[in-house]
Order: C-alpha cells, then structure tokens, then sequence
C-alpha cells in the first residue's frame, strides 16, 4: 500500500478506536493508545523494526486484550474485522502475531513475542505502565475495578498461572510488586531498556514515600 493511501486508512483507523475507547476510565483509554503508538513507533525506528505494523499494532493492541473482551478469540475476531474494513487487511498475520502475547500474564508466566516488531509494541505497552503516568494509570484502573488502595494484611502474589493472575482482587499498591517492577527485567529491546531506566526509579521513589506516610516515618521523631 502507498504511503498516502495507508495514511488516510491509519487516520480512518485512528477514529474509530478513538471512538471504542473514549468512555474508557480504566488507564486503557485512546490516550492510552496514542501513547503507545509513539513510543512503539519510536523504538522501532531505533531497532529497524516494520514501521507500518508496528503503528497498526500499537493502535488494535487494547482492542484484542483479554480484559475488554470475552475471551481472546473475539478480540483478534475484532482486530480483523478492524482492519480489513479499512483496506489493511494484509497487515492481519503480522498485526495479529504481535498483539498475540502481548498482555502481562503473571509474574511466572513466560512470555516471549515472535518477532521484533512484536517485541516493539510489548516493550512500548509496558513503558506506559511504569513511571509518573503508570503510576496514575494503575491507581485509575484499581479504583474502576474497586480495589483497595492497600492493605498491609494483603500480601502480594507471584502468579504462577494466568488463570490466578487475571482472577486476583488484590489491593492496588500490591500489583506493584505482583507486575509493575518486574518489566523493567523484561524488556526487550535496548531502546525500550534505556527508556525504562528513570521510569523504575520512578516506581520505586513512589512506593518508598508511600509507605513513609503510610507508617508515619516521615513525621515521627520530629522536632516540635
């Protein structure tokens, strides 16, 4: 496809997930995607990844993610049904093959996408969730769904199996533990791991004043 007509189908495409996305109060909104897409972008420009499909893919990643959907199946159902509406259809199979592994599954779960442009857009996904703004997304997506802010007496979990990671109702500050801090060590790409870098520190700064002011370190023992 040339680039002036794949433009104007990414711009149709574009607007229609705006669209799907723009009640989305969970941290997964259209912001959320256009995030993604530039920092996809990016790092594919950086590692010699397929521009095109990584854009396509950045952009159908939340569409297909086993959380806004019955089961994946339907997700990917949907991601074809949105590119072929839009003349894109033959960037299905690799658009597909890097949105397939993409999610976080648990902390002992493996997950290893099949191809560079795959591991672009995991390493993009996983950038927005840590740092300032994956700080705010997570505490977005636990008040949408109820949860806690923390409970001491709730320890985290080290999920073994997808089935307990998808299921789990903990408090949010534990899903720091249980996710969060370990994508940094499960990056792919060397740009998406020079990125990274601040936005762990960031995790970690937080969580550490958090639970100054939880316990009350930061006050106690002061000078009157």
């Amino acid at each position: 496809m040339k680039e002036p007509v794949f433009r104007e189908a990414v711009v149709r495409l574009e607007n229609t997930i705006r669209r799907l996305q723009m009640n989305d109060y969970s941290g997964h909104d259209w912001w959320h995607t256009w995030r993604v897409r530039n920092l996809a972008t990016y790092i594919a420009s950086k590692e010699n990844a397929d521009l095109l499909v990584v854009e396509l893919a950045a952009l159908l990643h939340d569409v297909a993610d086993w959380k806004f959907n019955p089961d994946e199946r339907a997700g990917f159902e949907q991601v074809k049904g949105l590119l072929v509406v839009n003349k894109l259809e033959k960037y299905t199979r690799p658009v597909i093959t890097c949105i397939r592994h993409l999610s976080f599954k648990g902390a002992g779960v493996p997950d290893q996408p099949e191809t560079l442009e795959a591991r672009c857009v995991q390493d993009a996904d996983r950038l927005d969730a840590i740092g300032a703004i994956g700080i705010a997304r997570t505490f977005a997506f636990g008040g949408y769904h109820h949860r806690p802010m923390f409970d001491p007496e709730t320890k985290p979990i080290m999920h073994t199996d997808f089935e307990q990671y998808k299921n789990t109702v903990s408090p949010t500050i534990n899903h720091f533990h249980e996710k969060l801090l370990l994508l940094r060590d499960r990056l792919h790409t060397p740009t998406a791991r020079r990125i990274a870098e601040n936005r762990h520190q960031c995790l970690e700064e937080f969580l550490q004043r958090f639970m100054n002011e939880w316990n009350g370190s930061d006050f106690l023992g002061m000078g009157e």
